[in-house]
């Protein structure tokens, strides 16, 4: 085997003529990889392609091998056969080397044929001029071995590649204990899991059942307070409409003579009376609500004979130093609404603030902000301390205070208004500082009401 001029690119090259220059260029490609810092298989793999592909094109004219580092962004080992053509040879095998080495590939011209196998660099492999000066003093180190020579090399490689089969396998064997172990461990850790989970199922699927359950009597109690609501409600309703009409009938001017002080003690029975029969209607509607038989009777309403109404009916049920003051009677539309549910919360609302005001004011103001109209109670009374606004929409509750004390009532007032409200589609707030006041406010749908044009006059026509 005969070391020809390298070229400017190559580390070496050598002419392929005979056997035992193929046996050396088994060596010289290991020897080249190892200097390249290349692992022991890698090492094999590179000896036995490179022998292989010799073998194969050995007699063709010219044959020659060549190792090259070449420039590019792909660090590899080059290693290239040249011939110019051999009449007795069939293209070149390259699958057994393709499957020990990374890239293979045969090209052709120029009147010369060419065989390139390249293999990836280690990413420990430092370029420098002193690392190529070893890897050429690795490829000039080489004598023209005997077929026993070759043989014995393959031999100790195919030892060595043994013994690391064997390390390898032995970790595969530790490696696969190690896996079972984990197996074990992530079944014992799943059939753990599985067990918890189904008892948090059997937890939850009981709990369930016991909500279920007492979501049944908390319904069957709702709707046994309701049907007393109710049944209390027309009870009370009949002797106290009857108590109102006798009163009445003895305050007649055509009833028989009474004294003043009779007539003073009867006008007392005619107003509790009626503030009675008022308490006994609200808690009816208020069981209706709950149960859902409160109709809602929506009808053109014209808002200045509703106030006008409900301020001439309120003014005589405040303290003499408040002052109602209401909305001007211009301001006020006709709109579609329930004319008695929106009395009935605009009472409720004025009576609470006329009620807990003892000087100053309480004020009704209207304002329309379509598709809304809002009518807002403000007044100047004792206000609602801010731990107890929560609770002033609970059914039965009352604030405590002096003022309450004073003026009995069933603590419905606030609940009811709210709840009409939010059948009428509309929401209800309230907001209140102690010693300063409360403000109500009441939002409602508005629909306008076209007015209806004069009789006998012609209508527009679009």
């Amino acid at each position: 085997m005969s070391l020809g001029a390298p070229e400017p690119a190559v580390l070496a090259a050598y002419d392929l003529t005979t056997p035992q220059d193929v046996f050396a260029l088994r060596r010289i490609g290991q020897s080249a990889a190892k200097a390249l810092g290349m692992d022991r298989q890698d090492q094999v793999r590179i000896a036995t392609a490179l022998s292989e592909l010799g073998r194969d094109r050995l007699g063709c004219r010219g044959l020659t091998v060549s190792f090259a580092l070449p420039p590019g962004p792909e660090r590899v080992l080059a290693v290239v056969f040249g011939w110019t053509g051999g009449a007795a040879k069939a293209a070149p095998d390259l699958e057994p080397a393709s499957r020990l080495l990374h890239r293979v590939r045969h090209e052709t011209g120029g009147g010369r044929e060419r065989i390139v196998a390249e293999h990836p660099l280690p990413t420990s492999w430092v370029d420098s001029t002193d690392a190529r000066r070893g890897i050429v003093d690795a490829l000039r180190r080489h004598t023209s071995p005997t077929l026993a020579d070759d043989l014995r090399e393959q031999t100790r490689d195919l030892i060595t590649a043994l013994e690391e089969t064997r390390a390898q396998r032995e970790e595969m064997r530790r490696l696969n204990e190690e896996l079972e172990e984990t197996n074990r461990g992530v079944l014992a850790l799943y059939t753990e899991l599985s067990q918890e989970l189904e008892e948090t199922n059997s937890g939850v699927v009981a709990l369930h059942a016991e909500l279920e359950e007492k979501s049944a009597r908390l319904r069957e109690t709702s709707e046994a307070k309701t049907r007393f609501w109710r049944n209390i409600s027309h009870e009370l309703r009949t002797p106290v409409n009857a108590v109102v009409a006798l009163t009445r009938l003895l305050l007649a001017p055509g009833s028989a003579p009474l004294t003043d002080e009779q007539r003073r003690q009867l006008s007392l029975i005619d107003a509790s009376g009626q503030s009675l029969l008022s308490l006994v209607g609200d808690l009816l509607d208020v069981a209706k609500a709950e149960a859902g038989q409160l109709e809602i009777n929506a009808a053109p309403t014209d808002l200045r004979a509703l106030l006008a109404q409900l301020g001439a009916v309120m003014r005589n049920t405040g303290a003499s130093d408040v002052a109602l003051l209401m909305p001007e009677p211009s301001a006020l539309p006709v709109a579609v609404t329930d004319e008695a549910l929106l009395t009935r919360i605009l009472r409720n609302l004025l009576s609470n603030a006329l009620k807990f005001t003892e000087k100053g004011e309480v004020s009704l103001e209207f304002r329309v902000d379509a598709p809304w109209m809002a009518f807002t109670v403000t007044d100047t009374g004792v206000g609602i301390p801010e731990d107890e606004l929560p609770k002033v929409f609970e059914e039965f509750y009352q604030v405590r205070g002096p003022l309450q004390r004073a003026h009995r009532g069933t603590g419905l007032g606030l609940p009811y208004a709210r709840t009409l409200t939010e059948l009428l589609g509309g929401t209800l707030r309230l907001s209140s500082t102690p010693g300063a006041g409360t403000r109500v406010e009441v939002e409602l749908p508005f629909t306008p009401v076209r007015p209806t044009s004069a009789p006998g006059a012609p209508e527009n026509t679009p």
